[in-house]
């Protein structure tokens, strides 16, 4: 059984990839620094797939403590997704985005070639397109970024296909999501940000539980059909199983791979808040506001190359997505007990 250690696994999308990683017979291994996470969603994973799950709360800067978890254990891959992740915060703290995300790829990636471990799935963003000039996006699409989240994203990018021409015995897999929602069918994981949430979706059922008074919504003056931003949103099992798939890609020949993970279908802000209340029976109360800084007009996936070179395509529909989200919010309003 291939071992794999998930970095971040304790967060949203890595919590979902877990489940699928060990229904498709690998054993998970995980780290943590539970910076925006609970180690209670690790213990709902757990119990959704009854395998316990080692957990190491490290953070991917502390070589000392990543050197100690891969004297443990002999990995044959790492899926990373550990790595701060809200574009509006990363233009306010530049630094830290920069001294997590890039800084802490650097030295895992040193600590894997340390320990001879050369398959390395990136958990990368559509943000690395920047603006984009035509959507749908293909993988060959001009790179450039808007916000210092993409550009960290970016570099990593660089990064590891500079190992890659310096050893070509890596396995990488560059992922570039597009927006992930949805949570687990059981309703037991889900998206838990820490505070008020930065991503739609999770704002939209805040207010839907009225945890929150009513969304933000950031423009209303795109170049869009309704003039709200247009993104491509999926189901996070769907990004999850894509997960599996690129690590099996992977197996083939050392290369490196880098995919667009969505559906090719376009979404704007009011269509999700419509989705939304439809699934929820709630009403969603919400205000039009400036722009944010960093953010764009349109952007979502021409997700071809995927379907040719994984053999995956994102199956669940919007409002598949709502429900589960819904599901998940409805049963727990205030999100993991806080306790760590």
């Amino acid at each position: 059984m291939k071992k794999i250690l998930v970095t971040g696994g304790a967060g949203y999308i890595g919590t979902h990839t877990c489940i699928e990683l060990i229904e498709a017979g690998y054993e998970v291994v995980v780290v943590d620094n539970l910076c925006n996470a609970s180690k209670e969603g690790l213990k709902r994973v757990e119990e959704i797939v009854n395998v316990e799950i080692p957990f190491y709360r490290v953070d991917v800067r502390d070589k000392t403590g990543l050197i100690e978890v891969f004297k443990q254990h002999k990995f044959d891959a790492v899926i990373h997704f550990a790595g701060l992740k809200a574009v509006g915060e990363s233009v306010e703290k530049p630094i830290e985005y920069y001294d997590t995300n890039v800084g802490g790829s650097f030295i895992l990636a040193e600590v894997m070639r340390d320990f001879n471990c050369k398959t390395f799935v990136f958990s990368s963003s559509a943000t690395v397109y920047g603006n984009p000039k035509t959507v749908p996006i293909k993988e060959d699409s001009p790179l450039s970024v808007t916000n210092p989240y993409g550009r960290s994203k970016l570099m990593i990018e660089e990064f590891l296909q500079d190992v890659f021409v310096a050893d070509e015995t890596w396995h990488i897999a560059l992922l570039r999501y597009f927006n992930p929602i949805g949570a687990h069918k059981s309703g037991l994981i889900g998206e838990d940000p820490n505070g008020t949430p930065n991503n739609l979706i999770p704002y939209i059922s805040q207010v839907a539980i009225g945890k929150l008074d009513k969304l933000s919504i950031f423009g209303g003056d795109y170049n869009t059909p309704d003039g709200t931003g247009v993104r491509d949103y999926i189901h996070v099992m769907d990004l999850a199983k894509g997960h599996v798939r690129a690590l099996q890609a992977l197996e083939n020949k050392p290369q490196v791979l880098i995919v667009n993970l969505g559906t090719g279908n376009g979404y704007s802000v009011l269509d999700m808040v419509k989705a939304f209340e439809k699934a929820s029976e709630k009403t969603v109360a919400y205000k039009i506001t400036k722009r944010r800084a960093g953010d764009i007009a349109a952007c979502y996936a021409d997700p071809t190359y995927a379907i040719e070179i994984l053999d995956w395509k994102a199956e669940r529909e919007l409002d598949k997505m709502c429900q589960d989200t819904w599901r998940w919010q409805s049963a727990n309003p205030n999100g993991y007990p806080r306790h760590k």
